[in-house]
């Protein structure tokens, strides 16, 4: 296959990161949808629509079968192949794969550093998010979706100093001390957040099994939301999961299954301020729960929590804060400890 060269626009911006100036050199770059099912609707009225003005009226029938459930993804893989396995990155609530990508403030992201550290990238949109599309509610995703308003994530994802700390004056906003989330980059954050429903997990598990599926033995580096996602998957494909890197897991898989992941080495990374939050301490509780019961059926689970190692000021966005790279640094070291690297 071609190699495409992709020219990188950021400076040296950590220790480990050498070659942050250099072309990324690509063997092969797509996309591809999977996943999802086919629904039958039936009983609605026929309507007319102008899709265009001045245009002429069509009739649309919406009664008939849809494509659902789908997810999006794209890969990119590096012409100097270093991981072992691909890395597969999955977003959290309300979010999609920009996540990974240039960070608020115009900073590389962590897609580009494990590219850059020879890692084949597949980073997807899950069902209802981005490119994966909609699907009609209430009548096949049940309920409706949940919107934020531009203040929720500045005091939900601990960047803002709790309830209040947003004014829509930037000069007027309270932030907690020290705080690494790149602040002048907020406005730039919020538009990319969605839609999200609250009844799509078992549609978004089966999407990410099929990727699983599709792609092969894989490493899996997901965030908030999808620790469910990236735990349940694991339990149901745990041959083909060959390491779980949680960031800030706001969900577990199933504890009755634990013990199906004993042979799949976890990784658990918590950032800062939890204690100073309404919710986190119980969010970190349950996942430290289930990594003891991980350990206990004789499986490998390490957990650091960012401040303890001398990296503080971390919001819930990990991927996103002024030290990004420092804490990719780490998941890097921590992969190759466990000979995931070629």
């Amino acid at each position: 296959m071609s190699r495409i060269a992709i020219a990188s626009i950021a400076a040296l911006l950590t220790v480990g990161y050498a070659h942050a100036a250099e072309p990324i050199t690509l063997r092969d770059m797509g996309s591809f949808h999977v996943g999802g099912r086919l629904v039958e609707i039936s009983g609605k009225p026929v309507r007319e629509v102008v899709f265009a003005p001045g245009g002429v009226p069509a009739k649309v029938d919406p009664n008939g079968t849809y494509q659902v459930e789908q997810m999006y993804v794209q890969y990119f893989l590096p012409a100097n192949e270093k991981g072992a396995y691909p890395l597969l990155m999955w977003h959290g609530g309300g979010l999609t794969g920009v996540t990974y990508e240039t960070t608020p403030d115009g900073r590389e992201g962590w897609l580009n550093y494990f590219l850059r550290m020879g890692w084949g990238v597949y980073n997807s949109d899950a069902v209802e998010r981005g490119r994966a599309g909609w699907a009609q509610y209430p009548d096949i995703f049940k309920g409706e979706p949940v919107f934020l308003t531009t203040a929720n994530p500045f005091e939900r994802f601990r960047i803002g100093d709790g309830p209040n700390s947003y004014d829509p004056d930037p000069a007027k906003r309270k932030l907690l001390p020290g705080n690494q989330f790149p602040v002048e980059g907020y406005e730039n954050f919020v538009k990319q957040n969605v839609p999200r429903w609250t009844t799509t997990d078992d549609a978004t598990i089966a999407a990410y099994i099929a990727e699983i599926d599709r792609v092969g033995p894989s490493v899996l580096l997901f965030h908030s939301q999808a620790g469910t996602f990236g735990f349940k998957v694991a339990q149901a494909r745990p041959d083909k999961v060959k390491a779980l890197i949680a960031i800030e897991p706001a969900g577990i898989g199933d504890p009755a299954k634990a013990d199906v992941l004993k042979n799949i080495p976890t990784l658990i990374i918590y950032g800062d301020y939890i204690e100073r939050d309404s919710r986190w301490p119980k969010i970190r509780a349950n996942g430290i729960a289930f990594a003891d019961a991980i350990k206990a059926a004789g499986g490998s689970v390490d957990i650091i929590d960012l401040p303890q190692t001398g990296i503080k000021g971390n919001s819930h966005m990990v991927m996103m804060d002024k030290n990004n790279l420092e804490v990719a640094a780490l998941i890097q070291k921590w992969l190759e400890g466990k000979g995931l690297t070629k």
